[in-house]
């Protein structure tokens, strides 16, 4: 090896060293390999205090994670976790999403709120408190607004399937109502402060997609590439589900990663990180299983497999295949963050 390059490489160490939580993600996101395995929990709402956190926007920092959720509000007249239809046509019983309301052009119309009403997303006080709080963490903004998702709650499943078949016209204007909207939503995020996006957009079960590949070429597709063109932030895509089949199409899309992962539908690891992590960064695939059990070393096992299986040659961040719900035991959802955090110097590097 040559003088220059051990200089180089010895700069390279040197500056992996003091990497900030925001270097981290942009060297995973990169597929570099970062000073360690960025940890990228997106969704910690649910248990927040049952973790020990004081408060909900600082608790993504104490638990050590890299990223922080951008806080956000809950938009006026959403029926979501109450009883009715929202103002997406979507219909909710006992607190738990039911069907959705939308069949004709008039229902369309109706339950398509104006871009207008993107303000009352976010407190843009508390979001300005946070950064200054911690102004090396990557600030991140997700939610499930994907259009796939948007969509099929808003016709209710039954109806969005027969009508792909016998009016894929209607189903278009649909999609491209709900993109308008996600567009709108992630630019209000990005001038916010949002340095990374999570588009939720659930669109598989443990055996595939909900639709065939060709139907998703042709119907969704499109939609996820106009949102990756036209945000300026990178872009992750989350679903559950085994979407292995969809994944090159995530990558037609551009988007910069995909989170989930799940373990329960197959998504393997090694699998999917050989296929597909040249050209997607990986996040997730921490079973949420073993976080629903009293089985601590279970938790840890956990870990050390994702870290094992996801760190060789960068571009993986670890995260649970979802997210940190209600009903977990919190003990292993804390152990899951001191394992993250005990097992720092874990990772396969490739210098």
């Amino acid at each position: 090896m040559d003088v220059g390059k051990k200089e180089s490489e010895a700069a390279r160490a040197d500056w992996r060293k003091t990497m900030t939580p925001r270097e981290r993600v942009r060297t995973a996101l990169n597929h570099d390999i970062p000073d360690r395995v960025p940890r990228f929990e997106i969704w910690i709402d649910a248990l927040w205090s049952e973790l020990g956190q004081s408060d909900p926007d600082d608790a993504q920092a104490g638990l050590g994670q890299d990223c922080l959720m951008m806080p956000t509000l809950t938009q006026l007249g959403n029926s979501a976790g109450k009883d009715g239809v929202d103002e997406w046509g979507r219909v909710w019983r006992g607190g738990v999403y039911a069907d959705g309301a939308i069949d004709t052009e008039a229902d369309l119309k109706r339950f398509s709120p104006s871009s207008a009403s993107i303000g009352r997303l976010f407190d843009e006080g508390r979001i300005s408190a946070l950064r200054a709080r911690h102004p090396d963490h990557c600030l991140i903004y997700g939610s499930h607004i994907g259009p796939f998702t948007a969509a099929t709650m808003a016709m209710g499943f039954g109806r969005f399937f027969l009508r792909l078949a016998d009016d894929p016209g209607f189903v278009a204007a649909l999609l491209e109502a709900r993109t308008e909207w996600c567009l709108a939503v992630f630019r209000e995020a990005v001038r916010l402060g949002a340095e990374v996006l999570v588009l939720g957009d659930d669109a598989a079960h443990n055996d595939g997609p909900m639709i065939s590949p060709r139907l998703w070429r042709d119907m969704i597709l499109p939609c996820h590439r106009r949102i990756v063109e036209e945000t300026k932030a990178p872009v992750i895509w989350h679903s559950d589900g085994n979407v292995q089949a969809l994944l090159p199409m995530a990558i037609e899309a551009g988007f910069a990663g995909v989170h989930g992962l799940e373990p329960a539908a197959g998504m393997d690891l090694v699998r999917i990180k050989r296929e597909f992590g040249r050209d997607l960064a990986l996040v997730g695939n921490v079973d949420v299983r073993v976080l629903c059990g009293p089985d601590l070393n279970a938790v840890r096992d956990e870990v050390v497999r994702c870290l094992a299986q996801g760190s060789p040659g960068g571009g993986y961040m670890i995260s649970t295949c979802n997210s940190i719900f209600g009903g977990m035991n919190p003990a292993a959802a804390a152990e899951l963050f001191r394992c993250e955090a005990e097992l720092d110097a874990y990772i396969i590097t490739q210098i």
